[in-house]
């Protein structure tokens, strides 16, 4: 990690550079904001006290690193207009160099956490992307059990719910040995999604829709409970199938034309299908699967 240390007083920058050297950071000292705008760096240790510079414009452009501001005193110049403008924290001078490396630290765990969370979205915005459905989340009230045919189905109905809303998602699958527990710790704050319920025992189920009477969940089953709790069923026939999903013959052929029946005309989908033309025109009318015009 390299600190990028912008301070007038040589001295006290020296002093800042040597105790964080000695700590496994790397330093740079800059004496101007001029000079520190052409520095690339991870996190900035920036002086308000810089007579006669203004400190906007690197606040602008390393908004998306961590500036921790070192001020001599607290107003609106010295700390409010600069974390409105994207310092994440300050430090009052004198500070010992143990405060200032925990604020380090704990700006570097918060943005290294939120750069996971941007990419697990980002992976499963692109793992579901090709599901279909016309779901609107806004109408899931919690807590509620969703009865479907495709549990990826439903992990994008809830991940959209979680982002549109807001929430925290705790995700529990059943077939964790330690579900109990993970139920049991879970913050109030946080909605439950928990999924493989086929997993468990009767005596295993009865204890879950038990423990599950004290917190907000949404449970994915892939077949039909019972339970006090409000239920729905959503179905697909747009089911991308997992490499270890044995199909019947009549699924195979029925997730092929749902599939492919905008990329192929009927003469090359019936030929890659190995049936006739008026074979595949019969099932198109035995699984209502027409093209829309």
């Amino acid at each position: 990690m390299k600190i990028i240390i912008v301070e007038n007083e040589l001295y006290l920058a020296q002093s800042i550079a040597s105790k964080l050297n000695g700590n496994g950071y790397d330093t740079e000292i800059y004496s101007s904001i001029k000079e520190a705008m052409k520095s690339h760096g991870d996190v900035y240790l920036l002086s308000t006290n810089l007579p006669g510079q203004n400190a906007s414009p690197l606040i602008k452009e390393f908004k998306d690193k961590i500036i921790i501001l070192m001020v001599n005193y607290i107003n609106n110049d010295t700390v409010g207009e600069p974390l409105k403008l994207g310092a994440k924290d300050y430090i009052v001078k004198p500070f010992m160099l143990e405060d200032l490396m925990r604020k380090i630290k704990h700006y570097n765990e918060y943005q290294s956490l939120r750069q996971q969370t941007s990419l697990y979205q980002e992976y499963m915005r692109n793992l579901l992307h090709d599901i279909e459905t016309d779901f609107n989340t806004e109408n899931i009230t919690t807590p509620i059990v969703i009865e479907t045919n495709y549990q990826r189905l439903v992990d994008k109905i809830v991940f959209e719910h979680a982002e549109k809303t807001n929430t925290l998602l705790t995700f529990i699958p059943l077939s964790d040995k330690n579900w109990k527990e993970k139920i049991q710790k879970s913050s109030s704050r946080s909605l439950l999604y928990i999924t493989e319920i086929h997993e468990l025992k009767k005596t295993d189920r009865e204890l879950l829709l038990e423990l599950l009477k004290t917190h907000n969940f949404i449970l994915c089953s892939t077949s039909s409970i019972e339970s006090d709790f409000k239920t729905i069923t959503l179905n697909t026939d747009s089911k991308l199938y997992d490499q270890n999903e044995i199909l019947t013959i009549d699924d195979y052929v029925k997730f092929i034309v749902n599939s492919f029946q905008y990329k192929f005309p009927d003469t090359e989908l019936s030929k890659k299908l190995g049936i006739s033309r008026k074979s595949l025109w019969e099932k198109r009318k035995k699984y209502g699967l027409f093209k829309k015009k």
